[in-house]
């Protein structure tokens, strides 16, 4: 049920071996992490400046980790034709470790500067150049008997929407304060993540090395992929335990999210930026 596409200048390329099963399971992911990530954001606004750090950090932590689960799930979709595909590990893990902390530099500026024009827009480039950074180096560690290019206009997009994704994440982050809104702005985010990975890879051009390949379809990295994804996963796991266990914990669907018990509609809420310094 792939989508078998003709890579300029290249061999064929199918981002969609198995039809939709990797990319609604990435856009899972996506909005998994995204959900995680608005959820700490919120606990970290509600404490005090000297108490956010713990809650920013698992915020990155999610939201990182979001992307990057998303991207190699994605990735286990796509088949460049006659070629086997692996993924050098220190490069791969190393996208992850770029991803936290490039996104967690944002969320940082964010929860410790506020909802200022100026710190979202910066926080909203930081972290979405975060997002592209991770993705690109990501497919840096992709082996082949062959090699990749790029589109530069394609790719512009693509780091163009994740700037857009990234930033309006961090505004979601610092306004949507109801439980219901939070989860719609995490299946928004979703869509964003996605959309920036498959745009980015519409960039692709795969060429090969040599004379000429096979006729065959190519082996996706699946075999691959799915041990290096188990370790992120339990990470996931483990933001989601936490959050879940935590005695704020939203328990009332009326009460807003991220308030501290006691608080709700009608009352003021602590957890602004701008109130609690």
């Amino acid at each position: 049920m792939g989508m078998m596409m003709q890579s300029a200048a290249g061999v064929p390329v199918d981002g969609f071996t198995y039809g939709l099963v990797t990319p609604i399971a990435a856009y899972v992911m996506a909005c998994l992490g995204s959900a995680l990530g608005l959820r700490c954001m919120a606990r970290a606004l509600s404490l005090r400046r000297n108490e956010r750090a713990g809650w920013l950090l698992l915020a990155s932590l999610a939201i990182g980790t979001g992307i990057f689960t998303m991207h190699f799930i994605a990735m286990m979709g796509f088949t460049a034709q006659g070629m086997e595909i692996t993924y050098d590990l220190l490069t791969t893990y190393a996208s992850l470790v770029v991803a936290v902390v490039v996104v967690g530099l944002g969320i940082f500026l964010v929860g410790y500067l506020g909802k200022t024009t100026g710190t979202l827009l910066a926080g909203g480039v930081i972290t979405g150049l975060g997002v592209a950074a991770m993705h690109y180096l990501g497919m840096a560690g992709m082996r082949m008997s062959g090699s990749i290019g790029y589109d530069t206009q394609t790719v512009l997009l693509s780091v163009g929407i994740a700037v857009f994704a990234a930033t309006a994440a961090l505004w979601f982050s610092m306004s949507v304060r109801l439980f219901g809104a939070a989860i719609a702005a995490a299946l928004i985010m979703g869509v964003a993540v996605s959309g920036m990975h498959y745009t980015a890879m519409r960039a692709v051009t795969v060429h090969l090395h040599g004379p000429g390949g096979d006729d065959s379809t190519g082996t996706s990295a699946i075999g691959t992929l799915t041990p290096i994804l188990i370790g992120p996963l339990l990470l996931l796991l483990f933001v989601g335990l936490f959050v879940s266990l935590d005695p704020m914990m939203e328990r009332d669907g009326r009460r807003q999210w991220g308030s501290r018990p006691g608080e709700g509609s009608g009352e003021k809420l602590e957890w602004t930026p701008f109130e609690r310094r």
